[in-house]
């Protein structure tokens, strides 16, 4: 019978968590150690140089991004680390999956790891592209170490080399993964020209009427697309967008950046120290020296990733977030560097779904962490009782909304 599982273990703060090394059957990733640690711990260098590495880039899990959102963002405190190391080598970083606890993360009290939001929905963890199966499952014997009796993998992409490696990792073990809940993204593939994908998407009658707005709004003066990348030019970009989302409804309903002292701390921090590498920028549309739109954007190894974007309310009849994203995609698509730009977007965007056509499978599938475990079972009913319930109050919160 396994140990018992005690509350406090759960709720351990990051800074009391003491690295926990991984008993790996030698038969399956001999050459791989492994273990749970603090996020804040791992080597920057090596962490640095396996996501220039990795199989599949996640800017989300950059150290310079994911670092400030640890340190300072609501709600993002307490982040681990499932880390691999390839011990043929010179003790390199093979893998690294941020997570939590799910008693941080879920308000569970279970022997479960949640992989960790850092502030973005994607959380596909970082595997070096020469090793990605061993480094998998590096992961899963250092979850299973630490007492996990299963691992959450939130907002993972199912179509894409990371995820592959998984499963082939999890086939090795006997282990089979469950689908708890899923959804399809928005994305650009920036390979092709942007007139043609902006014909692809909108009919001509919508691209008429999105020029009539372009005018519209060039009535009051002349409108210019501009690109901050440098880290002098992030700061006051970064200044206007935070103003513009913090007017607007995000700012209502209290999710703006700006909102929230800890949140704005780590994008001042993480914006700069990105930008100084290349990847992050601010596109934003301006007239008469005033923001009308504003977007964020990270960049990692040839992908894009749409973080986040905020209007001028007042000239929501002319669509400025529209003309921004037009904007962008006409900029992503001139970009030589740039192959394909994922969204972020929740499923079924009101905006975003019907200009960039590509689809992203984004799931949260649950991992057992050894064959036929019945606590494993057990935890696994009681999030999928949890994905039911906030699906139940997203449902109701959507019928209040179209409500007179």
């Amino acid at each position: 019978m396994n140990a018992p599982f005690h509350v406090g273990q759960v709720r351990a703060p990051a800074q009391a968590v003491q690295p926990t090394r991984a008993r790996v059957p030698a038969a399956l990733v001999a050459a791989e150690r492994s273990y749970l640690t603090p996020l804040d711990s791992v080597s920057l260098p090596a962490w640095a140089s396996l996501a220039a590495n990795s199989i599949e880039p996640n800017a989300c899990y950059l150290p310079s991004w994911a670092l400030p959102v640890a340190r300072n963002a609501r709600g993002r405190s307490d982040a681990l680390a499932l880390t691999a190391f390839d011990c043929t080598g010179p003790n390199r970083l093979t893998g690294l999956m941020p997570v939590r606890w799910a008693g941080r993360a879920l308000s569970l009290p279970v022997p479960l790891l949640v992989s960790w939001n850092a502030y973005a929905p994607f959380s596909v963890p970082l595997l070096a592209r020469d090793c990605a199966v061993d480094a998998a499952g590096a992961l899963l014997e250092a979850a299973k170490a630490a007492g996990a009796h299963g691992l959450l993998l939130q907002n993972i992409a199912t179509g894409g080399p990371a995820y592959a490696a998984i499963l082939s990792a999890l086939e090795r073990r006997g282990l089979t993964p469950i689908l708890m809940c899923g959804f399809q993204r928005a994305g650009l593939d920036a390979s092709k020209d942007a007139d043609a994908v902006l014909r692809q998407a909108l009919s001509a009658k919508k691209l008429k009427e999105l020029r009539r707005q372009r005018h519209r709004l060039e009535d009051s003066g002349a409108v210019s697309f501009d690109v901050a990348s440098s880290p002098e030019q992030i700061g006051p970009a970064l200044e206007a967008f935070l103003a513009l989302e913090a007017e607007g409804w995000k700012g209502e309903r209290g999710t703006a950046l700006a909102r929230h002292p800890g949140d704005a701390a780590f994008i001042r921090e993480a914006a700069p120290a990105l930008a100084a590498s290349g990847q992050f920028e601010i596109v934003s549309l301006t007239r008469n020296d005033e923001t009308l739109a504003s977007g964020l954007i990270l960049r990692d190894a040839g992908r894009a990733f749409f973080f986040k974007i905020a209007m001028d309310e007042s000239e929501a009849r002319n669509s400025p977030g529209v003309q921004l994203t037009l904007e962008l995609t006409r900029h992503l698509c001139a970009d030589p560097a740039i192959a394909f730009a994922d969204s972020t977007a929740d499923g079924e965007h009101p905006m975003i779904d019907h200009i960039w056509r590509e689809r992203i499978e984004i799931a949260d599938v649950f991992v057992p962490l050894a064959p036929r475990d019945p606590r494993a079972a057990a935890i696994r009913g009681l999030v999928a009782a949890r994905t039911r319930a906030i699906a139940c109050i997203k449902a109701i919160r959507r019928l209040k909304e179209k409500l007179p």
